[in-house]
Formats: C-alpha cells, structure tokens, sequence
C-alpha cells in the first residue's frame, strides 16, 4: 500500500514537470537559438560593409585626409550659406508709398538711373520685387523710406547738385510720421535710407561744409546705405550705416565682356581714366586732396608702361578690361567708381585712399583681389607694381575673376541671391536688434520663458 501510495506522487510530479517543460520549455531554447542565428548574421554583414568599405575607399582615395578636409568645409560652407538664405527668408521689408514728386518724377532724366549715384534708384527696384518685402507693415522689420536726392543734375557743370537733399528728406519724414506709427515707435531707428553720394549722409558735396553740418538730426537714428566709408572719425559716418558700392551698370558690364572677357589678353600695364589736375572743391587740405592724381600724372605721364588719360570717352571700359592694374586714387572723396568696373572686368585695382572703408568686405575679400598703396607712396607707384608682378599677380588674378567677387558689387533691377542688394540685406538681417518688431517678439519671448 506504501508503494501504490508513492508512484502517484511520482506520476503526479512528473506530470506537472513535463507539463511545465512543454509550456515553456521549448519555445524558449527556439528563441534563444534564432537570436544567436540573427547575431550571428548581423555580425556577418557588418563585417562585409565596414571590410568592404575600408577596400573602396583604398582603392579610389589617394588623400583621405585632404579629402576629409574638404568635406568638412564644403558642409561648413552650405551650413553657413543655409543659415544666411534662413535669415533673409525671416526678414521683412516694408515700402513706404511715397508721392512720385519724391522718388520717380525724377526718372525723366535718364541719367537718374544710370549715373555713379544710381545705386538710390537700383536698390528701390529691386526691393519692390524682393521675396523680403512685405505689404503688411505690422510685421516688417525694417522700413525703407524711397527719396531720390541724387538726381537733380546742375546746368552749370551736370553734376548732381543735393542742395535741396535735407529739405526733400525732411518732408518725407514728416509725411510718414503723421500717416503712419512706425516712425514714432522706433523714433526711425528701423528705417533704412540711401545717401549714394560724395559725403554719404551729410548730404553735401563739399566736405568742409559736410563735415561742419554733419547727419541731419531726424536720420541721427536710423540706417543709412552710403558709398561713403572710411576708418577714421568722420561726422558723416556717426550714424548706423551699411557702406554700399557706387552704381555701374550691370548691363555695360556684360556688354564689354562680351569682347573682352576677364581672362583675355591685356595689352596694358597700368590705366587710369579721369581728371588728373587738383580738385578745386576740395580744400580740407588733405594730401590726397591736393596731390595725388597731380604726382601720378606728372610722374608717370612720359612712363610708356603707364596710359594715362585725362578725360573719359563712351568706351573707356574696354580699356580696362584690357589692362593689368588699374589705379583708383580718390578724388573729391575716398572711394570711386572704377573700384567697381575694375573688379567687374578683371583689372586688380591699385586703391590710393588712406583710411578708405570698402563695400562688403565680407563677400569681397579686398586685401586678396587688390593692392593697397598708401598716399605717400605715390611716387614710388611703379617700383611697388613690379614687385607684385613679379610675386603674386597671377594668385590676385584668379580670386580676381571669381564670378561671385563681381556679382556682389553690381546692382541688377531685381534681387540675385549673392548681388548688391542681396548684400544690402544681408547686413540689414544682422541689425534686427535695430527693429521694433523684432525686438518686441524677443521680449515677449523672454517674459513667457
């Protein structure tokens, strides 16, 4: 009976082992086994790839190093070029629509638009059908106040005379501050003008008298696109300020290349175009003022090396593009026209103007494309274009005639990404401190944090 009464519980106990065993048993040792099967494969392929791989890069890489390099900067670059296209896409631009009598009248004189000041009427242009421009002033970060004051041309000598610049400026003013609450709120600080004359935006052309009556006092605050620029302390520059390029058609450009592309022959060593005699209406008594264009013409006027001439004609252009340096020594004030035509067309340009502040600099690399020779080294102009001819000309030349150097100089009649006014607001998209707008949202911001 013990016996009988001892094999149940051992068929029991066995039963409920057995049972267990199938219940979890098996599909556990199948688990465990497909897992070692997928490491095991998983180990396999990425051994093939990484194997694979290293023979690949072997065979078609001769510099991985310099190859990395490389790829480093070009994600750099389009890091930075998207970042910059980012902040152009959140800017906002209003227009003011101001009477004609302030900005298009003017258009009647071709000359308006197409002369070294023009650079008043291109950027207007081209903003009106920029990607920036809002018609919601609510939400633009800046607002450009359009007034031509370059375009009222002397009868005497065909100068632009901007005698009535302060009172024409002063009336807009007026207009959109009673029209509208933006000018108040930001007492201008986020509106933008252009000054695209001699003494930028003193608004006028003698540079005592300019310097004597200074900013006028309702632009004291805003932003003002001037050619005028230079390092020192000036009155006309004691003003937020973007120092932009002189006006050279886009257009004449083309055309001249057309014949003479930047990487042609060039037939002359040293060129220079312009009026070469003291200028009468300078008379701080500044060297430069009073003696530079004098040396050059009496130093290297009998200089068969030199072509010097007095007086320009409809195609000086061509003479640039054929030439190996081409000077641009300042005149009434620091900076020039042929800055412009002589990067536009491959000429190195040689700049004369101690202290000059140049347009860009961040998009032109000035010191690599250009030579600097100080005032007082004038007459030792020959002596100093031989050395770097005989040492680096042809490395100025390449980064010279990069198409992207050119383009940001020229002012096209609608915005291109890289361009003049493209340049314009990138410089303005990194003044959103300036903007009312801008500035709001920031704090609201910071509240709510």
């Amino acid at each position: 009976m013990e016996n009988q009464n001892k094999r149940p519980s051992k068929n029991r106990g066995y039963y409920v082992k057995m049972k267990l065993m199938h219940k979890h048993g098996r599909p556990q040792q199948e688990k465990n086994f497909f897992i070692k099967y997928y490491k095991y494969v998983l180990w396999l392929s990425l051994s093939f790839y990484f194997f694979s791989s290293y023979l690949i890069n072997n065979n078609n890489i001769k510099h991985p190093k310099t190859t990395t390099t490389h790829i480093s900067i070009s994600l750099s670059q389009s890091f930075s070029t998207n970042k910059t296209k980012s902040h152009l896409k959140n800017l906002k631009l209003f227009i003011y629509d101001l009477p004609p009598n302030y900005n298009t009248n003017w258009l009647s004189n071709e000359r308006c638009s197409t002369h070294l000041f023009a650079s008043e009427v291109a950027i207007h242009r081209a903003l009106l059908t920029s990607d920036v421009r809002t018609f919601d002033p609510y939400e633009a970060d800046f607002f450009f106040v359009p007034v031509y004051v370059s375009c009222n041309f002397s009868t005497v000598n065909g100068f632009p005379a901007i005698g009535h610049a302060r009172s024409l400026l002063s009336s807009a003013v007026k207009l959109i501050s009673s029209e509208y609450p933006f000018w108040n709120r930001s007492r201008g600080s986020d509106h933008v003008f252009v000054a695209s004359h001699d003494f930028g935006s003193c608004f006028h052309t003698l540079e005592d008298v300019a310097m004597k009556d200074g900013v006028p006092e309702i632009m004291k605050k805003s932003i003002v696109l001037q050619t005028f620029g230079v390092n020192y302390d000036h009155p006309c520059q004691k003003v937020e300020h973007v120092v932009i390029p002189p006006y050279v058609s886009p257009e004449s450009i083309r055309n001249t290349m057309v014949n003479f592309p930047v990487n042609g022959r060039r037939d002359i060593w040293v060129f220079f175009r312009g009026k070469m005699e003291v200028h009468p209406k300078n008379v701080s008594g500044r060297f430069y003022s009073k003696k530079v264009r004098t040396v050059i013409w009496k130093k290297f006027n009998g200089d068969r090396r030199f072509y010097l001439r007095r007086h320009r004609f409809p195609g000086y252009q061509s003479e640039i593009a054929r030439s190996v340096f081409c000077l641009c020594p300042l005149g009434w004030a620091p900076w020039s026209p042929r800055l412009v035509e002589s990067v536009a067309l491959g000429c190195v340009p040689v700049i004369i103007a101690d202290g000059i502040r140049l347009p860009f600099s961040s998009a032109v690399k000035w010191s690599e494309i250009s030579v600097t020779v100080a005032e007082r080294d004038v007459w030792n102009l020959a002596e100093i274009l031989e050395q770097v001819a005989a040492t680096n000309l042809s490395a100025i030349q390449r980064k010279l005639w990069d198409p992207q150097t050119r383009k940001a100089l020229l002012f096209n009649s609608r915005v291109q990404e890289g361009d003049a006014t493209w340049q314009v607001l990138l410089y303005l998209s990194e003044k959103l401190d300036r903007s009312y707008r801008s500035s709001r949202v920031s704090r609201q911001l910071d509240f709510d944090t």
